[in-house]
C-alpha cells in the first residue's frame, strides 16, 4: 500500500467515532494523519479523544492542528482565559469528561502539552491544511492566527490560495453531513457531535470514510 495522507475533521469529544474511523481507514505506520483540530468541547468524551490522539502519535505520522476550541482550553489552562469564560463556550462538558469536580487540575499535563504541540497549518506538495479558513493572498507562514482558528466559510468560500494548493479545512460544520467540495477547497467538518458524521478523507484520491458518534459507518 502506498503512503497516504489522510485528514480527519472536527472531532469535538466524539471518542467512539474517532476510534471507529481509525479502524475503518486501516491505519498504517507510514500513513500521515492530519487532524484538523477541535478535539474538545460539545461531545461527551474530550478526555478520551486526547488520550487516543496521544496513542496515535506512536502508530503513524500524526500532524495535529490546533482548533479554536483547543486554543480556548489551552488559554484557560495557562491562565490567559478565566475558567468561567471557558465554561461559557464549551469548557463545562470538556471538564466533565475528566471527572465530576470540573477543576482545571484534573486535566493531565500530557494533554496540555499535546495541545501546545499542535500546529497552525500543514502543507504537502499539493495540499495545505488549516482548521478554519485562510487569506488567499497571504503565504501560510504569514497568516493571521485569528483567521486560521476562527474564520469561517459559511458566508463564502475564499478564493484559491496564492500557493495554488488545495485547501482542506474544518470548523464550519456541514449540517447535512456532506462534504463541501469547492474544488480548490474541501471542508470536512460534517457535524459528528450533533447527529452528523466524523469524516476521514484520503486527500489524494478523495476516498472518504464516515462514522457517527456511536461508531456506526455510513
Amino acid at each position: 500500500m502506498s503512503k497516504r495522507t489522510i485528514a480527519i475533521g472536527d472531532i469535538h469529544g466524539c471518542a467512539v467515532a474517532l476510534r471507529a474511523v481509525i479502524a475503518a481507514i486501516e491505519l498504517q505506520p507510514d500513513d500521515t494523519l492530519v487532524t484538523l483540530g477541535d478535539y474538545v468541547s460539545k461531545g461527551i468524551d474530550s478526555k478520551g479523544v486526547l488520550d487516543l490522539l496521544l496513542k496515535l502519535e506512536a502508530r503513524c505520522q500524526l500532524i495535529p492542528l490546533l482548533g479554536n476550541h483547543d486554543a480556548v482550553m489551552l488559554g484557560a489552562i495557562e491562565g490567559r482565559l478565566s475558567l468561567d469564560g471557558w465554561k461559557a463556550i464549551g469548557g463545562t462538558v470538556t471538564l466533565q469528561s475528566y471527572g465530576d469536580s470540573e477543576r482545571l487540575g484534573d486535566i493531565p499535563t500530557k494533554h496540555a502539552d499535546f495541545l501546545r504541540r499542535c500546529r497552525m497549518w500543514h502543507e504537502t506538495r499539493t495540499h495545505f491544511f488549516v482548521h478554519a479558513a485562510y487569506d488567499p493572498d497571504i503565504p501560510l507562514d504569514e497568516q493571521d492566527e485569528s483567521t486560521i482558528l476562527w474564520g469561517g466559510i459559511r458566508d463564502g468560500v475564499p478564493r484559491p490560495h496564492v500557493s495554488g494548493k488545495t485547501a482542506v479545512v474544518g470548523h464550519t460544520s456541514q449540517k447535512n453531513g456532506e462534504l463541501l467540495d469547492a474544488g480548490h477547497l474541501v471542508c470536512i467538518d460534517t457535524n459528528c457531535w450533533d447527529g452528523g458524521w466524523l469524516t476521514a478523507m484520503d486527500v489524494q484520491n478523495r476516498k472518504v470514510w464516515q462514522v457517527d458518534e456511536r461508531g456506526r459507518s455510513r
